[in-house]
C-alpha cells in the first residue's frame, strides 16, 4: 500500500466514512491513476477535468457515477493533498431531475408472488416494508431485528446515523420462517460465497433483477426502486411528509419532498380550475354536426 493511499484511508476513517464510502473512494482514486500512469500527487486540475469528461463522454456514465469520482477526487485533493485549486478548477456536475420509479401496489404483488426463493423474497419483502437503502440491507445483523419493541435497528445508515424503523408484523412472520430455515448468524442476509461477509452489492442487484423479469416487468428493476415505492405508498396512505423523511433518513426535507410528484393519491385528489367552472354542456359544432 502506497503512503497517499494509507494516508487517504485514515483520513477517511477520522472523517467516520463507512467501509464502503472508503472502499468506493479508494477505488475512483485507483482508477484515475491507472488512467494517467501516474500518481495523483503529480496530477493537476487540467488531468481531473479530461479524466471526469472521460467518464461522461467516453463511458456514458451516470450523474450518480461521476458526481462519485468528483467527491473522491476532491476529497483526495482538497483534505489529503491540502491543494485550494479544485472547486474553482473542477465544476461540479449538474444533476439531472428526474422522477423516481414507483411501482404500484399491484406491481409489488406481482413481483413477491413470482419469487419463490425464500431468502430472495425475504430481502425484497424486506427493501418494501423498510425503505432501507441498499447498503443498509445488506449490513443488517440479527441482532438488529427487535420483536419485543417492534422495531428494526439501522445501525450503518447514510452518513453513519443510526434510526430506527417501525417493523411490520407481516414481515417480522417472515423473517422467523426465514431465520428457522437458514439460520443466520450475525448477517441478516448473509453471502453465499463469502461465508461470515454480508452480501455483495452486485447479488442484490441481481436478486432485483431476476425478479423484475420473473415477474414481466417493463421498469428496470433495482433496489432503490422498492424504497422509492415505500414513501410513495406512504404518501398515498396519508403519511406526513415529515416522518416520511424520519424514515427514510434524510436529512434535508427537499430530498423527501420529490415523492409529492409521483403520489398518485395526492395527484388525483387535485382538482383542475376548470372542473369549477359552470360550464355550458357541449355542443356540436357547425364544422362537425351531430350525425
Amino acid at each position: 500500500m502506497t503512503p497517499l493511499r494509507q494516508r487517504m484511508i485514515e483520513d477517511l476513517r477520522l472523517r467516520h466514512s463507512s467501509e464502503e464510502t472508503i472502499c468506493r473512494y479508494v477505488g475512483c482514486v485507483e482508477r484515475f491513476a491507472r488512467y494517467f500512469h501516474q500518481s495523483p500527487e503529480h496530477l493537476q486540475a487540467e488531468q481531473v477535468r479530461s479524466y471526469l469528461l472521460y467518464l461522461l463522454e467516453e463511458h456514458h456514465l451516470s450523474w450518480s457515477t461521476i458526481h462519485v469520482s468528483r467527491a473522491a477526487l476532491r476529497f483526495l485533493y482538497v483534505r489529503v493533498l491540502k491543494q485550494r485549486w479544485f472547486d474553482e478548477e473542477i465544476q461540479r456536475p449538474k444533476r439531472p431531475v428526474r422522477l423516481p420509479t414507483v411501482l404500484s401496489p399491484e406491481e409489488i404483488t406481482r413481483v413477491l408472488d413470482h419469487t419463490r426463493n425464500l431468502t430472495h423474497w425475504t430481502i425484497l419483502a424486506t427493501l418494501y416494508a423498510t425503505g432501507l437503502r441498499a447498503s443498509e440491507l445488506r449490513f443488517l445483523q440479527v441482532r438488529d431485528i427487535d420483536s419485543q419493541r417492534m422495531v428494526l435497528h439501522v445501525r450503518e445508515g447514510k452518513g453513519q446515523m443510526p434510526r430506527e424503523l417501525p417493523l411490520s408484523p407481516v414481515l417480522l412472520e417472515r423473517l422467523r420462517v426465514y431465520w428457522r430455515w437458514r439460520q443466520p448468524k450475525d448477517w441478516l442476509f448473509p453471502s453465499t460465497q463469502h461465508h461470515g461477509n454480508p452480501m455483495c452489492p452486485k447479488s442484490l442487484r441481481l436478486v432485483c433483477t431476476h425478479a423484475g423479469r420473473r415477474a414481466g416487468m417493463e421498469k428496470p428493476l433495482h433496489p432503490h426502486v422498492f424504497r422509492h415505492s415505500f414513501a410513495t405508498h406512504l404518501l398515498d396512505q396519508g403519511t406526513d411528509l415529515r416522518t416520511i423523511q424520519v424514515l427514510l433518513g434524510h436529512t434535508d426535507l427537499r430530498t423527501t419532498a420529490r415523492y409529492l410528484r409521483v403520489s398518485t393519491q395526492r395527484l388525483q385528489a387535485i382538482a383542475s380550475p376548470l372542473d369549477t367552472l359552470a360550464l355550458q354542456s357541449t355542443a356540436p359544432s357547425e364544422d362537425h354536426p351531430q350525425p
